[in-house]
């Protein structure tokens, strides 16, 4: 008993080498217990760092571990819940005891931290993590807080600089002040958030530059930010997200509450010793003791969810989050996370995959599939995008009719397609041509609206050409704009013919070929960022993205057709 007392509070680790073995490959168990400030840790994690040998604490603190083999020193590491990660460097057999004991890390927040920046500066995150902030620097969250596409519509500008006028309003008995279409006697480069809202910065800031909105979510303008904020969503914020704050009704963000408004962050009290740096990751035997914390959470959707669910008004904007709660990719044992289809490992950069986040810098070699790539692959990967549906195509020839099906089918997406921003698109079009060139008369099937261009089909115009758009329309309340950019106005829901996850879309369509001559029919799938008008006025250069090419000529037309569910794939 007295011997007993004299460990308390400390971790006993305990080798024991088993028959047969010698030491330069023994199989070993290594026992102990873990302890916080108020004696035995249940249910806190221990392992052999960088391996998957672990086991849990009982109620009394105690663990073992066995079943692998010792070549040299260990690292042995704990974690749990609300505790900062701990570990024992160098422990071999020769040891009888090692202290292993939890911090729990704080609960508070301290709104004087200053953010650590990406990339400038001694202490920045590039320092450590060259590999990792190289391959973040070059993905769409990097750049929130300058996209051209997001400041323009915030000001209500083109990409040279140039305004347009404030808008108008007037007066209603029924509703009261209302606003009015643009003068078309002014010169006009768009909608933006502060031409309808000059006395406000709005909540924009909440998602796009949450470090700087993580105090108030209503009181950021673009403009005004500095140091790690002009980086938008930075390394820093991100691994200080302690919880995210759903609705337990719907599992939905709290309505009027996105982004940043609904996150517990933790900013550090770096110069308290009780209460020092904290940085949240997804491994939980790290090698930074009263620093780094192992969260769960940074690998589940619900991370994602407060800047991918947004209402404006009465009408839901952005929703990938919820169209991902509703199919079956969230599904806890057979679903799939947004981070591993958007940070999917291993991660590569330069060819070869990562397996030390900090190579000399304290990092540990790891499996590369333990490792997330921080690419949060989207619209700006072109593989990414041609991997997220799947189109088939059918032709027949009858004399003179010519007939073409087209099947797209979201069988590898966790959520509509397209999502979130109301402003993209896809654009299907169908191309049938004589064998002199010449388009052939369409005569059945839909045809393209005019928001995917009127004008030259050179310029990327597709107005009035066989074929059809998926997309969310949403349309100004007063000015009757549709679709319209500006959805923090008041907007009603017109048309949302986008393919849900799982969903397909058939459609047919029907040409005239006087000729009787060879045809050939191209089929594309195209992925718009925005509306052509919108583009242009804006002056956004952004590029379509081909997500499906297919080329049917007559000797298809007379082959048996791919199995397309709901055709008649009998020989025609």
């Amino acid at each position: 008993m007295k011997q007993a007392s004299v460990y308390i509070g400390m971790v006993l680790l305990a080798f024991c080498v088993l028959p047969g073995c010698d030491n330069g490959g023994s199989t070993v168990v290594v026992s102990g217990a873990v302890v916080d400030q108020d004696g035995p840790v249940a249910g806190a994690l221990v392992k052999i760092q960088g391996t998957g040998y672990k086991a849990l604490t009982d109620k009394r603190g105690k663990f073992r571990l066995s079943g692998f083999a010792y070549r040299g020193s260990l690292t042995v590491t704990a974690w749990k819940q609300d505790y900062y990660c701990t570990l024992a460097k160098a422990v071999t057999p020769l040891e009888d005891s090692v202290r292993l004991t939890l911090t729990p890390y704080q609960t508070t927040d301290n709104p004087d931290y200053e953010w650590l920046s990406p990339l400038t500066g001694e202490n920045s995150c590039v320092s450590c993590h060259e590999d990792i902030v190289t391959i973040w620097e070059n993905n769409a969250h990097a750049g929130s807080a300058v996209n051209p596409r997001f400041l323009t519509l915030y000001y209500g500008t083109d990409r040279q600089g140039n305004q347009s006028p404030l808008t108008r309003y007037t007066y209603i008995k029924e509703y009261g002040t209302i606003p009015l279409p643009p003068d078309p006697d002014l010169p006009y480069y768009g909608p933006g958030y502060k031409l309808d809202f000059p006395q406000s910065d709005g909540n924009c800031g909440a998602c796009h530059i949450p470090g700087a909105a993580v105090d108030s979510g209503y009181e950021v303008s673009p403009r005004d930010i500095d140091g790690a904020d002009t980086f938008g969503i930075h390394c820093d914020f991100c691994h200080k997200v302690a919880a995210v704050e759903l609705d337990p009704a719907s599992d939905l963000p709290h309505l009027h509450r996105p982004g940043v408004m609904s996150m517990d962050v933790r900013r550090p009290f770096t110069g308290d010793p009780d209460r020092p740096q904290l940085f949240f990751g997804t491994f939980d035997d790290v090698n930074a003791p009263k620093g780094d914390a192992y969260l769960p959470l940074l690998e589940e959707s619900r991370f994602c969810a407060p800047c991918h669910y947004g209402v404006f008004w009465d009408t839901v904007v952005y929703n990938s989050y919820g169209e991902w709660l509703d199919s079956d990719y969230s599904d806890p044992v057979n679903g799939r996370t947004c981070q591993q289809c958007h940070m999917p490992s291993p991660s590569m950069i330069n060819g070869r995959m990562i397996t030390n986040i900090a190579p000399g810098k304290g990092g540990v070699d790891r499996e590369p599939d333990t490792i997330h790539a921080h690419l949060q692959l989207g619209a700006m990967d072109e593989d990414f995008m041609q991997n997220a549906v799947s189109m088939d195509t059918c032709g027949s020839l009858d004399g003179q009719s010519v007939k073409v099906t087209v099947h797209i089918a979201n069988d590898n997406t966790g959520h509509h397609v397209p999502t979130d921003s109301p402003l993209r698109h896809l654009i299907l079009l169908v191309d049938a041509r004589n064998e002199a060139g010449e388009r052939l008369e369409q005569t059945e099937g839909e045809t393209l609206p005019d928001w995917c261009g009127v004008g030259d089909e050179e310029d990327g115009c597709y107005a009035n050409f066989p074929g059809k758009a998926f997309a969310k329309i949403l349309e100004d309340k007063w000015t009757g704009e549709s679709p319209t950019a500006a959805y923090w106005n008041h907007t009603r829901l017109v048309l949302d013919n986008r393919i849900a996850a799982g969903a397909a879309d058939t459609s047919t369509y029907g040409f005239f070929n006087p000729s009787y001559g060879d045809i050939t029919v191209r089929v594309k799938l195209i992925y718009r960022r925005a509306y052509k008008d919108l583009m242009e006025i804006k002056g956004w250069d952004v590029p379509d993205v081909i997500m499906a090419d297919r080329m049917l000529t007559t000797r298809d037309m007379y082959n048996r057709c791919p199995e397309i569910p709901g055709v008649d794939n009998a020989h025609r």
